[in-house]
């Protein structure tokens, strides 16, 4: 009999471990995979996570609501009037000081692309009813220009500008 270790081949042993080792490794991701994959985002939230909109399907001074992540979206062909109007107020004493290019995409200064929740309590304002020109939330009083900035009531910020980009000259995706 040989004592324990003598007369093995070091590799052989080594090799052995390796192999062992990566077994061990390999099931152990095989059982965690499951787990990790299980955090990901569900097929139908991912499809929520950004939505494209055709701007042609908006004429000159309407707005149009579309739904994105659950929240309305408000898409509005601005005048040149409510354009000149928001541009105008740029240096008003603002509750949240945003010019009306910070809002807009250059070059692009027509559309207006706003998340349409109230910032007070996330109710919907409606446009063309506040003091200011813009959109007005009559659950609390809160007055918004044509930028959407807010003006006067207890809302705490502007309108919410979404991240979006332009596809081309008339598709924009919001997300």
């Amino acid at each position: 009999m040989h004592p324990e270790g003598e007369g093995q081949d070091p590799n052989r042993r080594d090799f052995i471990h390796i192999a062992a080792g990566a077994a061990a490794a390999g099931a152990g991701v095989a059982a965690v995979w499951p787990l990790i994959n299980s955090m990901n985002p569900a097929a139908d939230t991912l499809a929520l996570a950004s939505i494209e909109f055709d701007l042609t399907k908006v004429q000159e001074g309407q707005q149009v609501v579309i739904k994105w992540q659950g929240k309305p979206v408000f898409v509005r062909y601005r005048t040149p009037a409510e354009i000149e109007r928001a541009r105008a107020e740029d240096s008003a004493a603002l509750p949240d000081p945003q010019t009306d290019a910070e809002r807009v995409i250059e070059g692009h200064e027509q559309y207006l692309v706003l998340v349409g929740s109230c910032t007070h309590l996330g109710c919907v304002p409606t446009f063309g009813t506040g003091d200011f020109g813009g959109w007005f939330c009559p659950c609390h009083g809160s007055h918004y220009d044509t930028s959407g900035r807010i003006r006067r009531g207890p809302a705490p910020a502007n309108l919410v500008v979404p991240t979006y980009e332009y596809l081309n000259d008339t598709r924009i995706r919001i997300g």
